[in-house]
């Protein structure tokens, strides 16, 4: 009895090679292994994987709009403005990247330039194998500009003289747009310049990405017969306008009211001024040819 249960124990005793398989299963096991990994290297040494360089990866759609440069596209928009627009000097209109055989444009599109005949080259081009570029576009209203009156002013060596000139005679005020506005915003915004530690020489600092519509210089006031020249030496800007801050652009700077020459209590209005002694006085109407000259002029607006 004692062999017996000796020799079951011995039956059911688990392979220290195996565990639990058959004698001869493991080494074929083994086998199967080592010749699946030959396999796999021996393919891998015929066939290497082609690495994955930047116009691989990059896949250009057909019928793309080349007649412009589109700041806006998915892989432009979310460039540095400085990878493309690196400033020297200042000059108002920006220099047109891809001078140096067309760098930093290549980074992407190295494929597309090996050949003259190529869409991409009617974007700056209008005779690629000639090389002569499209004049730069003289505005860019792609691009929503940003400015604070208040942090501006803030600084205490900006003013609205700063900015404003007088136009049309003195009537109206200039307000920068265009490359024109680079000339005065260049002033301080000089190549590298810094703020704060931050780098306000970009053209990100001031501009982003949307429609821009500028702020017209052509007031009704103007109609009226008002103009800054000849309230100059004796007003200031302060009289009659106020900034706000953190206003929406156009609404940063108030402007007088014209609600029957008075203001409604959250502005200045003329009458601030011309409080019955200098015009609008009782019921003289004849001192109303000051200001309201002209046939334009009409009740109601």
């Amino acid at each position: 009895m004692r062999g017996w249960i000796t020799r079951r124990a011995h039956r059911a005793k688990p392979s220290r090679s195996g565990r639990g398989l058959g004698e001869g299963a493991f080494p074929v096991l083994v086998f199967i292994i080592v010749c699946t990994i030959g396999v796999i290297n021996s393919r891998a040494h015929i066939d290497p994987p082609e690495p994955q360089t930047p116009q691989v990866q990059m896949q250009f759609p057909e019928g793309l709009d080349y007649s412009k440069f589109q700041h806006s596209s998915a892989n432009h928009s979310r460039l540095p403005c400085l990878l493309c627009h690196r400033r020297d000097s200042n000059a108002p209109v920006p220099k047109r990247p891809g001078a140096s055989q067309h760098l930093p444009c290549a980074g992407c599109h190295a494929q597309q330039f090996q050949n003259s005949e190529s869409p991409i080259c009617t974007i700056c081009h209008t005779d690629a194998k000639s090389g002569a570029v499209k004049p730069f576009p003289n505005r860019l209203i792609s691009f929503r500009m940003k400015f604070d009156h208040a942090k501006h002013l803030a600084m205490g060596s900006v003013n609205c003289a700063t900015c404003h000139r007088p136009v049309r005679g003195g009537v109206a005020m200039t307000i920068p747009a265009d490359f024109n506005a680079h000339a005065t915003c260049f002033r301080c915004h000089t190549p590298r310049a810094q703020s704060n530690g931050r780098d306000i020489s970009s053209c990100g600092t001031c501009h982003q990405l949307g429609g821009y519509a500028r702020t017209p210089q052509n007031m009704p006031a103007f109609n009226l017969g008002f103009s800054h020249a000849r309230h100059d030496p004796k007003t200031d800007c302060n009289d009659c306008h106020q900034v706000r801050a953190g206003m929406p652009q156009r609404r940063q700077v108030t402007t007088p009211e014209p609600l029957n020459h008075h203001a409604s209590g959250r502005g200045q209005s003329c009458a601030s001024c011309h409080d019955g002694k200098r015009a609008f006085g009782d019921d003289d109407f004849s001192v109303c040819k000051r200001c309201h000259t002209g046939t334009v002029w009409k009740f109601g607006r």
